[in-house]
């Protein structure tokens, strides 16, 4: 998929010998009536003044967009031109029930938007202006589409929607701009693929970012990916996925689902195609969050990393990889072949991998088709792999060297145990390398290390 990143318009003027100074631009502070015209009129004025302006909006308000906007009818509210800062002190800006499907907000590629203490609610994409002349179809940014600068703080995001028949991203935020998220409630948004042609996608319920992303000290809950059955399409990052480089600290993604019934269905947090820059998440939990593809693959029902990623001191716990007739790999941490993952001071416990007549690997880590996986002073214990009348291995840990056979775990310090498969309680090693540095491995049933001496330094 073609990347193109749309540069924010600077302003810069030179000057000859002789420069006349400009007027200098006053920063403009103006409250909104409760009023969607006033509104309206408000971000108008503000992309036309020649500096900042901050629009107070009333408090606890809830402006509800009836229509979409006149001059750009993908959005309910005009696009954001300028530097705006728009302080919601609690109120609401949701699309109407009965109104048409817009987006609430678009920041163009020289829009600097600020928003703060304001809900962005029940926005519902129909086009994706990061991709329109390169790639039609696409649907992305339900609440916000942000090309420009962007800035989100102590903000809800609840009930947004992408759909599309080609592929959606995005069912909260859209960012192939500059954004940061802190200290916000991403909730019940959703992305989805409803066409009926093979290796759709839909991605990123809550945010997907195409450009630098930062989120702290948030929350995204009970967001859903979803794609059309037996399609072999994508559902994946149903909390965030990155195509670049991002930082995630102290935030909570919880409860989120990917669902591709005969397709794929992949982590609530994911790493997307190999692309330069890193995703690193400090600190915070990822928890309850659930991969489920029946007669499908479901991999990595936390995490599901296929490029650079940095994990360090996250709880990774009750998570589940679910595949009924299929395959499911890594209840808690998936490594794709091109992945590469350096895992610390986590805690990786009691998730779960079920795949009823197929093949379960993996309940906690798993990293079966040719990736990278360093992991350090980590906590693995009671992760489960289970697989009624199938195949059930790795409890603690699946490994494979893929289809290359270079495969490389290395495991540094960590405490693998009462981990539970059918087989390699502890850790299944398929093949590729893999190499202990006091690791302590114990109390795993119905083993520790399965195939007998495939695991130097690992018995019992």
């Amino acid at each position: 998929m073609s990347r193109r990143h749309i540069p924010a318009v600077l302003g810069l003027v030179t000057g000859a010998l002789v420069a006349v100074p400009a007027p200098a631009a006053h920063a403009a502070t103006v409250t909104v009536p409760c009023s969607v015209p006033d509104l309206v009129a408000a971000i108008n004025a503000a992309n036309s003044s020649p500096g900042p302006d901050t629009l107070q909006l009333a408090r606890k308000c809830t402006y509800r967009l009836a229509a979409p906007d006149p001059v750009s009818p993908g959005n309910g509210l005009p696009e954001i031109r300028s530097e705006i800062t728009i302080d919601g002190r609690g109120s609401t800006i949701a699309r109407d029930k009965t109104a048409p499907k817009f987006r609430i907000l678009f920041v163009t590629g020289t829009g600097n938007l600020t928003l703060r203490h304001t809900t962005i609610k029940g926005g519902f994409a129909v086009d994706c202006p990061f991709f329109e002349d390169d790639l039609p179809g696409i649907v992305c940014g339900g609440g916000i589409s942000n090309t420009g600068t962007m800035r989100v703080t102590r903000s809800k995001f609840i009930g947004n929607t992408s759909e599309s028949g080609v592929f959606a991203q995005g069912g909260g935020i859209d960012s192939p701009g500059t954004g940061s998220v802190s200290e916000t409630e991403m909730a019940g948004n959703h992305v989805i693929y409803n066409g009926s042609a093979i290796g759709g996608g839909a991605a990123g319920a809550a945010i997907v970012n195409d450009g630098p992303l930062t989120v702290t000290r948030s929350r995204l809950t009970w967001n859903t990916a979803t794609v059309t059955e037996n399609t072999q399409s994508f559902a994946f990052g149903a909390g965030i996925i990155s195509f670049a480089p991002t930082t995630v600290e102290d935030t909570v993604v919880s409860k989120n689902r990917s669902f591709a019934p005969g397709g794929f269905a992949r982590g609530a947090v994911s790493n997307g195609i190999p692309e330069p820059g890193r995703m690193t998440v400090t600190g915070g939990a990822i928890t309850d969050n659930t991969s489920d593809a029946p007669h499908g693959f479901a991999q990595g029902g936390a995490i599901a990393n296929n490029a650079l990623m940095t994990v360090s001191k996250v709880k990774i716990s009750g998570n589940r990889a679910v595949a009924k007739d299929g395959t499911a790999r890594g209840g808690g941490v998936r490594v794709g072949p091109f992945g590469t993952l350096d895992l610390t001071d986590s805690h990786i416990t009691g998730n779960v991998v079920d795949a009823p007549n197929g093949t379960a690997q993996g309940g906690g880590l798993d990293n079966p088709d040719g990736g990278t996986l360093t992991a350090r002073r980590n906590q693995v214990l009671r992760n489960t792999v289970i697989a009624k009348d199938g195949t059930a291995q790795g409890g603690g840990l699946y490994h494979g060297g893929g289809t290359t056979g270079l495969g490389t775990t290395t495991l540094e310090g960590n405490t693998i145990s009462r981990n539970r498969a059918g087989d390699g309680g502890g850790i299944f090693k398929a093949s590729g390398v893999l190499t202990l540095n006091g690791d302590v491995i114990r109390d795993n049933r119905p083993n520790n290390c399965s195939p007998v001496g495939a695991v130097p330094g690992c018995t019992g």
